[in-house]
Formats: C-alpha cells, structure tokens, sequence
C-alpha cells in the first residue's frame, strides 16, 4: 500500500485530511500531514519531509499531495522526486483526497491517475435547479 503526504500551508493538509477520514470514518493508508508556515525554514522542512518519505514507503512508493504549485510547499514538495517511488499533485483538493482514500490499494502510477480526476472531476460551476 502507498503512504500519503501532505505539504501545504499552514494546516490546510491537516484540515483536509481530517475532513476526508470523518467522512470515510477511516484513513485506509497510512498519511502524514505536513504543514509550512511562514516561520519555518524550508531546508528544515525538506528534512522533515524526506524523514516522512522513509516512514511511509513501505515499499509501494509515495504519494505526495500540496497545494499551490509553485509555493514553498509545492517547492519542497518537488524536492522529494529524486526517488523513482515518490510522485508529487499541487492542487490538492477535498474531491481528490477522498479519492485516493477511496482506492488505497492502487500502485502508485494508478493513484496518481485517481487523484487528478478526482481533483479534475470535483470542479464544477453550481448554480440553483431551474426546477422546481
């Protein structure tokens, strides 16, 4: 089974990830949320976070979920791809952590693809029912 991670601001990952398993009434993988705040050092946080990789690769690889590209988060985020087992998704979303929740017995290439259309898929314009 793959690990999870998560490297967003502040406690978003946390926050997601709490909301994700009390709507599943479980968390199916194992997963660390990692938050970057404004105080921390990235260079301690990349440690932290490659600390987080070993635990959780349990010989499956990693799945690592952050939320805008490009951030500090995302930066870090990308630094952990050295290993051929660690895939990285900015973006992440409520809709796509559920999904990978949902199908914790992927191979990693698979979640991958999980995670991006339940990211994708979970975007939609709402607007009132012209029924009524």
């Amino acid at each position: 089974m793959i690990g999870l991670l998560l490297i967003t601001h502040n406690r978003i990952g946390d926050e997601l990830l709490k909301t994700a398993t009390g709507m599943l009434g479980m968390c199916p993988v194992m997963t660390v949320a990692l938050p970057v705040t404004p105080e921390n050092d990235p260079d301690v946080v990349l440690n932290e976070a490659r600390r987080n990789v070993t635990k959780l690769n349990q010989g499956a690889g990693v799945l690592v979920l952050t939320d805008i590209y490009g951030s500090t988060p995302s930066n870090i985020a990308v630094q952990l791809t050295d290993d051929n087992q660690v895939r990285v998704i900015a973006g992440v979303n409520l809709p796509m952590l559920v999904r990978v929740l949902n199908y914790p017995r992927l191979s990693l290439d698979e979640l991958v693809n999980k995670a991006l259309s339940g990211g994708r898929d979970g975007i939609l314009l709402s607007s009132p029912s012209s029924e009524t």
